[in-house]
Parts: structure tokens; sequence; C-alpha cells
């Protein structure tokens, strides 16, 4: 495997207010990289900058090995995208609208059934996109941007408004672009729960900044475990254990410890008996990837 994309300080500033700050990104050939961060956190101005669409204030865009700013034609030319929301003509039926991107993009004219079939439209295709379902509509998305069949695809947020079937249908058809068809897929969403069912490798941004990038699996390496206690008066107890020099998280009218051991754990609960407070609930859970999430990224934004 080598990378399709990398970006290098990859940076957008509007006025003094940086939008995208010295982003380095990487995504190897055959994966499905998952690009997460809240609502406004900057990775749909990313994704425009690796499109073309959006002039970097500074840093360099390679894909395919080449320089994004010096070799653009031939770069985007073996890119399908779906930036922000699905393009169309309502007045058009899902067939017309295929066929007017085939010419403009000289498709041979047997790759529109191929996408119809592949994202289950054939159907419908002789129905006006007005009257097409948002799930639908996406659907469509989908098969302009997957028509020239391109090495890379760039999808954002593309189960966005849709309903949990919708999301799901979206989810496995996303799934079988690498193995299938040999395309190495680069989408964003601002929900953890999608990133972590379709995801091989993932970046979390968050006010412009990468504050994360590796595997699904090194991430999941993080949901490290945490012992929970409950007392009979907790504000009371945390003050206790601080005082003798242990470091819990009062949360919720829970202590909760990360990183302890047995014998720090028993040392905890003795502590809190011979002050005279009772000890409710001693329990183990592990720390979630939504919780890592939200760590990262600031307890209270959207997820």
């Amino acid at each position: 495997m080598h990378n399709l994309v990398k970006t290098y300080n990859l940076s957008k500033r509007y006025g003094k207010t940086y939008q995208v700050k010295n982003i380095n990104l990487s995504v190897e050939e055959g994966e499905i990289f998952g690009f997460l961060g809240p609502n406004g956190a900057g990775k749909t101005t990313t994704l425009k900058m690796l499109l073309g669409l959006v002039k970097p204030t500074k840093g360099k865009v390679i894909i395919f090995g080449k320089e994004l700013k010096e070799n653009r034609q031939t770069i985007l030319i073996q890119i399908g995208s779906l930036i922000e929301s699905p393009s169309y003509y309502g007045h058009l039926t899902g067939m017309e609208n295929l066929k007017l991107v085939q010419r403009l993009r000289n498709i041979p004219e047997k790759n529109i059934h191929e996408v119809l079939n592949i994202v289950r439209l054939e159907n419908q295709k002789d129905k006006k996109v007005n009257q097409y379902s948002l799930g639908m509509k996406q659907r469509l998305g989908i098969a302009m941007a997957l028509l020239p069949f391109p090495k890379l695809l760039i999808l954002d947020e593309p189960t966005n408004g849709l309903d949990p079937a919708g999301i799901e249908e979206i989810r496995e058809l996303i799934k079988s672009f690498p193995s299938r068809f040999g395309i190495t897929v680069l989408l964003s969403s601002h929900l953890l729960s999608e990133i972590e069912q379709i995801a091989t490798s993932v970046g979390i941004i968050n006010n412009g900044e990468l504050l994360f990038h590796g595997s699904m699996e090194s991430l999941k390496k993080k949901s490290q475990q945490i012992i929970k206690i409950r007392t009979s008066n907790s504000s009371f107890a945390h003050k206790i254990l601080l005082s003798r020099g242990m470091q819990p998280i009062l949360e919720n009218d829970d202590l909760l410890f990360e990183n302890i051991s047995d014998a720090e754990v028993i040392q905890a609960n003795r502590t809190l008996i011979t002050s005279g407070i009772d000890v409710l609930r001693i329990e183990e859970e592990k720390k979630s990837l939504e919780r890592i999430f939200l760590e990262m990224t600031g307890k209270g934004q959207s997820l």
C-alpha cells in the first residue's frame, strides 16, 4: 500500500482566523479514511482544498504522488466527489442527470447502468429527481461521483439527514467500494458511530487542527479501563482522596479513576470507610470512543 493523498501543513485563513491550520493528512490506497469532527471543525474546507475548490493559504496537497497545484486536471479526472449535498437538475430524471455527467466527463455510457445498479436506483431512473426522497437524492449524488469509477472517492457527510435505514444502506454501500472496485474512500462525518463502523483509519479535527491521525485500531486502544466509585457523599470523598495524594475525577456524583492499580483501589476504599463515608458501589468500565472523542474536542461539542 502507498499514500494516495498527503497534505503538508495545509491551512486556510479567512481574515485573521484559521479555518484549517497545519493539517497533515495521509490516506493510503485501499482504505476507508474517516475524517471526524464536530460541525464547523474544518472538515468541508479541507476536502474542498483537496479538490481545488478552495485555495489554501499555505501548505501542499499531494494526490497520486503529484502536487495538485501543478497537475490539477490529470489528478481530478481520477477523483469522484460529493461535497455538502448532491448537485442535480430537479426537473430531469435520474438517468438524464447521469447522462449529463457522462457526456461532460467523456465516460462510457455503460457506466451509467452499472452505477444505477450499484446504488439501487435502476427502478427509479426515469423518475424526476424532484420526486426523489432524500435518501434517493443522496444515492444519486454517490452514483454521479462513482460514474468514472475513480481511484479516489471523496464524500462529505454522505449520511447527513438520512433515517436509520438510509444510513445503514449508504454505509454498507461505501464499505464495499475498496474490495469490489478498488476505490479508496475519504469521507467526513460529525458522527463517531458512523466512522467507527465504516472506517479503517481516522483523523479527528477540531477548531481547524488535527488532534488524532491513525488506524481505527490505535484509536480503540485509547479506550482504557476506568474505576468508578459511588459513595454516600462523593463531594466530601473527593476532597478526602485528593488530600491523600490520589487523583479522582468527580463526575455526576461518581469518583472516576484512570490507570489505577488494584492496590490503589483497595487503599481508596479503606480511606473512605475509615473516614466515615459509605462506599455504595465500585465498578470497572471501559472508556468509550465517544468519551475519548469528547475529551479530544471539548465537552459539550456536538457529535
